[in-house]
C-alpha cells in the first residue's frame, strides 16, 4: 500500500521535472529590497508589487532609508499594492527596528525576523532561504497553502500548521524546492476558482480532482 509520503514523493518528483527553472518572482537584489518586496505581496500579486518596487528601490535604496520616510508618502508610493497604510507602518517600523537592534542590516535567523513588524514565518522563511540561503522551513503562501489541502499533503488551514506537516512529510534538503514547484504549479495549473485537472500531469495522484471534473 502506497503510504502519504510516498505518494507526496511521487508528486514532488514530477512537479520538479515539469518546473526545473522555477524561482521566486519577487524582483531583488538585497536581503531589504526582498523583506520590503515579501511584505508587499501579502494581498498583492508579484507582478504588481514589481512594477512598484522597480521605482521604489531607485527611491529607497538602504535599510536607513526606509527607516527614514515619511510614512504619508510611503503610503502613496505603495498604495496599489493594497492595504498600504498597515504595509507601510510595518516597513518603516522594521527599518527603524533594524537600525536599531541589528546593527542597520537585515537579521539572518527566523528568531530575529519574527520581531520584526508584519513578519510572520512565511516573510522570514522567504528571506532566509533566497537572501542568506538558510533553510529553517518552507514558505506557505496563498498558493502552497491551496495546493498543499488539495494534494492531501495536509488537512489543516492553518499556514504554521501546514508548515509543520509539510516539513514531517519532506526532508530538509526539498523544504526550499517544494515551494517552488507548488507556487508554479498553483499559478500554470492548480489555479483558485478552476483547476486545469485534465492538464495537470499530477492528477491521478490527486485526491481533489473529482471534486471539480467528477466522473
Amino acid at each position: 500500500m502506497v503510504t502519504n509520503a510516498q505518494k507526496a514523493q511521487r508528486i514532488f518528483c514530477i512537479l520538479k521535472k515539469t518546473y526545473p527553472r522555477a524561482k521566486i518572482a519577487l524582483d531583488f537584489t538585497s536581503p531589504i529590497q526582498l523583506l520590503v518586496a515579501t511584505i508587499l505581496s501579502a494581498q498583492c500579486t508579484d507582478k504588481r508589487v514589481n512594477i512598484v518596487t522597480e521605482s521604489l528601490f531607485k527611491k529607497y535604496k538602504t535599510e536607513r532609508d526606509y527607516a527614514n520616510a515619511d510614512l504619508k508618502t510611503f503610503e502613496k508610493d505603495i498604495r496599489s499594492t493594497g492595504f498600504y497604510r498597515n504595509k507601510a507602518k510595518n516597513i518603516i517600523a522594521s527599518a527603524q527596528k533594524i537600525l536599531k537592534e541589528f546593527n542597520g542590516k537585515v537579521p539572518d535567523t527566523m528568531e530575529a525576523l519574527l520581531t520584526l513588524p508584519g513578519v510572520a514565518r512565511k516573510t522570514a522563511n522567504i528571506v532566509l532561504s533566497n537572501a542568506y540561503g538558510k533553510i529553517e522551513g518552507i514558505a506557505v503562501d496563498t498558493h502552497v497553502r491551496r495546493l498543499s489541502g488539495r494534494l492531501g499533503f495536509t488537512d489543516n488551514e492553518n499556514p504554521e500548521k501546514i508548515e509543520l506537516d509539510l516539513m514531517k512529510l519532506f526532508p530538509k534538503d526539498e523544504w526550499f524546492p517544494i515551494n517552488r514547484v507548488l507556487i508554479e504549479h498553483g499559478r500554470n495549473i492548480c489555479n483558485a476558482k478552476k483547476p486545469l485537472c485534465p492538464e495537470c500531469l499530477v492528477s491521478s495522484l490527486c485526491p481533489s480532482k473529482k471534486l471539480f471534473y467528477p466522473a
